[in-house]
């Protein structure tokens, strides 16, 4: 059988940065609502409370679209995928900007705008695994799962920029146009690809129980577990570190820089474990309990209430505790057989569900019982995520010895065996 060209570097990069501004695109909401909350709460005349559930409910919305549609996606396309995403975001960019008034308007547009976060990241991850080849995709990952902490910078910059001068609803009306033109890329695609089905004809069809073979199931829900945790426990970090840093006494720009370094460090970690995914023959997954290990550390030595250690070990949270998404899925993915959007739809749903809960659910104990503790419950959760991955490694090896792929995992040029794919 006669392979298809692998896309060359340029055109990998292209793909990489592509699928980086989808997904920050789709990730950025709640972030900026996080970063200009004083003027939204104060136009809205939302309570804290009433405010925390507007963004809980974006990443709820993301996690259920993710899992109710996770088994179809392959199927849809990237095209039609782009288009549904741009569309929503676009759609949610604008009620933001005119529409929203009050609690319950602002959760309605969050529903639309968490199911455009769903698009994004599914549409995202599909091209990562389709289009890359597999000497290049665990750089991808680690450049695409890079626009949660650039979407976190992005929001922050909004604040003395756009939101400063037009208002806190200028910055969704940029969104919007944003999604606009995401729109206008899917149309184009969707030509595209329906050119390329006409030239194809039915010569590349293939047969129905090839294109069905499943990843296995208990290892993606022990994954979709692990990162569940470790996500509630990093969305706390990221939502309440600044907060802990002021109370022991910090500055708001001293938060505000600790935020941005945290944010930067992380980037690059993030880039970097996938480049070197791409030259190591598999254990991901081990490196992936690792990174959450560091993270168990950090939140450990937060709960030490001085300056310095909020600098050190925040940092440290934010670098390398929060580097493991897109190593985690591009393994998974991999493993994902031909149903890659499947196996890291799964992943993706445990992300969202962690975002939703971890900053309501920690942000509260935090309120009960103060942070100090509360940072020793999030250090178990990251602790619990480890020990989850390593086990769903063991189950993935299972099964790739029980059902072996039909043709060996590809590193650049290199074949390896089974077992230590995960």
């Amino acid at each position: 059988m006669v392979r298809p060209a692998a896309p060359r570097r340029g055109r990998s990069a292209l793909v990489m940065v592509l699928a980086s501004a989808v997904t920050t695109l789709g990730a950025i909401p709640p972030f900026l609502l996080g970063a200009q909350a004083v003027r939204i709460r104060e136009d809205l005349g939302l309570g804290l409370g009433a405010f925390g559930v507007g963004v809980s409910v974006f990443f709820a919305t993301a996690a259920v679209a993710t899992l109710s549609t996770s088994g179809v996606v392959d199927r849809w396309g990237r095209g039609r995928l782009l288009l549904a995403a741009g569309t929503l975001v676009a759609g949610g960019g604008v009620a933001m900007t005119v529409l929203v008034s009050g609690w319950w308007s602002l959760l309605l547009v969050m529903v639309a705008l968490g199911l455009g976060n769903a698009a994004s990241q599914a549409t995202a991850n599909l091209l990562m695994a389709r289009t890359l080849p597999p000497g290049r995709r665990g750089l991808g990952f680690g450049v695409k799962q890079s626009a949660v902490p650039l979407a976190i910078m992005l929001g922050g910059l909004a604040v003395p920029t756009t939101g400063a001068v037009w208002g806190w609803r200028s910055t969704f009306l940029i969104t919007a146009a944003l999604g606009l033109v995401v729109v206008g890329g899917a149309l184009v695609l969707l030509v595209r690809e329906r050119r390329h089905r006409a030239r194809r004809g039915s010569a590349g069809a293939v047969s129905l129980p090839e294109l069905l073979e499943s990843p296995p199931t208990l290892p993606l829900v022990l994954a979709a577990l692990a990162i569940t945790f470790a996500s509630a426990a990093a969305n706390f970090v990221g939502a309440f570190a600044a907060s802990w840093g002021f109370e022991v006494g910090l500055t708001p720009s001293q938060t505000g820089i600790l935020m941005a370094l945290g944010s930067g460090g992380s980037i690059a970690v993030r880039i970097f474990s996938g480049w070197r995914a791409d030259h190591r023959h598999g254990a991901n997954l081990p490196v992936v309990a690792a990174q959450m290990g560091v993270g168990a550390l950090a939140c450990a030595g937060l709960a030490m209430a001085e300056p310095w250690a909020v600098w050190a070990f925040g940092l440290l949270a934010f670098s390398i505790g929060w580097s493991w998404p897109g190593l985690l899925l591009y393994a998974v993915a991999r493993l994902g057989r031909d149903n890659p959007a499947q196996a890291s739809g799964a992943v993706q749903a445990g992300a969202f569900a962690g975002g939703a809960l971890g900053p309501a659910l920690l942000g509260g104990l935090s309120q009960a019982v103060g942070f100090p503790v509360t940072w020793a419950v999030a250090a178990a959760c990251f602790a619990t995520a480890g020990l989850l991955v390593l086990l769903a490694r063991r189950r993935f090896t299972a099964d790739l010895l029980t059902r072996p792929p039909r043709e060996p995992f590809r590193y650049a040029r290199t074949k390896v065996t089974p077992p230590r794919e995960a």
